[in-house]
């Protein structure tokens, strides 16, 4: 696998045993800060997905028609959209993508807006108050180019992560589909121009929790890319431009005359 690979992670949810050492391993690489949560009844812990939080396994209790109980466990994380909200809204560049195409995060030049926090369909980037960024999973882009597999699938044990060639990775998930039967379903190719994180799910996506149906891009986010964010590039680059020019021009801005006059002058 190069380095411009278009790559799917894979996620197979019927093999996973909510060991959460993907979410470890995740913190760990990415030496993300672990941060105090209140218990709220469930495994789940943290609650959601946070700034300092890029991977999360949800924990669900689930009674099938039958009355026959069992855990539903979902890794959570970017989906890292092949049309990508957040990269459309987000007018520094901080969001961008990469050769293998997933969505990449530079955070020295995010400058804390949040359009991306509105625009994504499933509710993954986080802002911290802290220190005025987003967060989200790059999926560790910095691993990818030295061909080594994220840090989230190498700590994976029972093999419900894997990642590869797209074409491969699609592969393998409809043939384990065909497999299960049933309502076993593929998530995330059919939608928001297909996603390089795919689900493999035992029952239909309205199942579980907290993942869209049908994600789709708010339409705003279509006006804020065609006509809004190239208005802004644009004033913002008048501004700095004219203060360019005025620096040629004229040197550095100096105090008034009036500026300097004391209250002795006045009189």
């Amino acid at each position: 696998m190069n380095n411009n690979t278009e790559i799917v992670k894979l996620i197979d949810t019927t093999l996973c045993t909510a060991c959460r050492g993907c979410q470890v391993a995740c913190k760990q690489w990415n030496e993300l800060p672990g941060l105090p949560t209140k218990q709220t009844g469930s495994y789940q812990n943290p609650p959601d997905l946070q700034w300092n939080t890029w991977t999360l396994i949800r924990f669900q209790e689930y009674e099938d028609k039958d009355g026959k109980f069992q855990w539903l466990f979902r890794k959570d994380g970017c989906m890292h959209c092949t049309d990508a909200s957040c990269v459309k809204v987000c007018p520094s560049g901080s969001l961008y993508y990469t050769p293998n195409k997933t969505v990449g995060i530079d955070r020295s030049k995010c400058i804390g807006c949040k359009e991306c926090v509105a625009a994504c369909p499933f509710n993954v980037p986080k802002y911290d108050k802290a220190t005025d960024k987003v967060y989200k999973c790059n999926l560790c882009y910095s691993r990818i180019q030295e061909n080594l597999p994220p840090a989230c699938v190498k700590s994976c044990l029972t093999g419900a992560l894997s990642i590869g060639p797209k074409d491969e990775m699609l592969k393998k998930a409809y043939a384990k589909v065909e497999k299960l039967g049933g309502d076993a379903n593929v998530y995330g190719d059919k939608f928001v121009g297909g996603t390089h994180v795919i689900y493999i799910l035992q029952f239909k996506p309205e199942v579980y929790d907290e993942l869209p149906v049908s994600p789709k891009v708010p339409q705003s986010i279509f006006v804020w890319k065609d006509l809004f964010k190239p208005l802004s590039l644009v004033a913002a680059g008048g501004v700095v431009g004219g203060a360019l020019l005025h620096y040629i021009l004229h040197g550095p801005k100096r105090p008034d005359p009036a500026d300097n006059i004391t209250p002795n002058d006045k009189k």
